[in-house]
């Protein structure tokens, strides 16, 4: 069964929706600065990936208003965004039966920060009845589900920054297995809090000491130092082709195949022979029935961490051979958002093949010579491509990619979130 893409809902450090971020990835223009003055990580982190304040009232009503954490409000945002996106009104273009929801992520962890402290400075009375309904990472998924009246399958996916990726894997499984019509997938994190980003950052994995920050993501380059923490969301709507086609829906790409191992190696780190993540990709290959030679982009999970993005190379040359396949990682203007990263990715893969045109990675100035590949820097690649591939990788040695195939596109084209 195929299964399609028909909506995108996106909102990065780099911008929100669809056009406004890959003119971004595709234009140079980058979503990292310092925490601004006031922002509770500011102390913490030199460089990040900040979004802008949302008033909780644009995706709510009522007295929860006051208490929805930034991962709950980033989910309903782009939820909204790509249902709109896709033409669909729950109940009209889709039976509430047949739509699942599922978001992956760390779930509410600044609410939970936020409330230790509470506790501890003015007593137990302090802490909030709605504490649990802040941090549990199920809470985006069924905020949206009641939202836009969704009857269907809907799950949490902890995965780690492989968690939107895993997301939109599971939602195509469950398209194929004819368990629903259309998924909202994808994932929600808000990790710029104190304590969220002094882990990283006593663990030396973050970027540190550039004058400009909007250099500091720099994956593949000799000089990288660590990865750029960043927040945001990013939602995508799959459906069975069949019912898109049926109400005259635009496609972004297919969701050809999919792969998911775990390295079975080490909590943090990344097997250095790379056997885990080669395994997955040769997976998602596989389901697509789609030899290596025939894909034509890479959107790596590069995130400019010495062992990671060498292990990754180390992984691409087993599939594709040494410069074997043109490489990138936009990471290098959006920041990590850890699990959302693989959904922003995905988006980008597929907008790529719509418009013939391969975002690089920028600040790669000076590759590393342990990286070799057929690195895209400075400027996109004009090039017609039928297939790309976007990888996740995740702590615990969590592993997806995604195979996406070009398609006609063909359909009415739906209203364009955030403009």
């Amino acid at each position: 069964m195929t299964v399609v893409i028909t909506g995108m809902g996106l909102f990065s450090p780099v911008g929100r929706g669809v056009e406004a971020t890959f003119a971004a990835l595709t234009g140079g223009r980058s979503g990292l600065a310092r925490p601004p003055e006031g922002h509770p990580a500011r102390e913490s982190l030199e460089v990040a990936g900040v979004l802008p304040p949302i008033d909780p009232r644009t995706v709510a009503t009522g007295p929860e208003t006051r208490v929805l954490d930034r991962v709950v409000l980033f989910a309903l945002l782009t939820a909204a965004d790509a249902l709109v996106d896709a033409g669909i009104e729950v109940g009209r273009d889709v039976d509430p039966g047949r739509i699942g929801v599922i978001v992956g992520g760390v779930g509410g962890m600044s609410t939970l920060e936020q409330q230790v402290i509470a506790r501890t400075e003015r007593g137990r009375a302090a802490v909030s009845p709605y504490l649990l309904t802040g941090i549990l990472p199920n809470m985006a998924s069924a905020r949206i589900a009641i939202a836009h009246g969704i009857r269907g399958y809907s799950s949490a996916v902890g995965t780690a920054c492989a968690s939107g990726a895993q997301a939109v894997a599971d939602a195509a499984r469950l398209i194929r297995a004819g368990e629903a019509d259309v998924v909202l997938c994808g994932a929600s994190e808000a990790p710029l809090f104190p304590t969220f980003a002094d882990t990283f950052g006593n663990a030396r994995a973050l970027a540190r000491g550039w004058a400009d920050p909007t250099e500091a993501s720099r994956p593949f380059d000799r000089r990288r130092n660590g990865f750029v923490l960043a927040e945001g969301a990013a939602l995508l709507v799959l459906e069975r082709a069949g019912h898109a086609a049926a109400r005259g829906a635009r496609t972004y790409a297919e969701v050809a195949g999919y792969g998911s191992t775990t390295d079975a190696h080490h909590p943090t780190m990344p097997r250095p022979d790379g056997e885990g993540a080669a395994d997955c990709m040769r997976q998602a290959l596989a389901r697509a029935d789609v030899p290596p030679a025939e894909v034509g982009y890479v959107n790596a999970h590069g995130t400019g961490t010495k062992l990671g993005d060498i292990a990754e190379t180390t992984a691409l040359a087993k599939v594709f051979g040494i410069g074997g396949v043109p490489v990138s990682s936009t990471k290098a203007l959006t920041g990590h958002l850890l699990g959302a990263s693989g959904v922003v990715e995905a988006a980008a893969c597929a907008l790529a093949l719509r418009a013939g045109l391969l975002p690089p990675t920028y600040h790669l100035d000076d590759p590393d010579p342990d990286c070799p590949a057929d690195h895209i820097r400075d400027e996109p690649r004009v090039a017609r491509a039928d297939h790309a591939l976007t990888n996740s990788f995740g702590f615990g040695g969590q592993n997806v990619s995604l195979l996406l195939r070009r398609t006609s596109g063909d359909g009415a084209r739906a209203a364009e979130p955030g403009r």
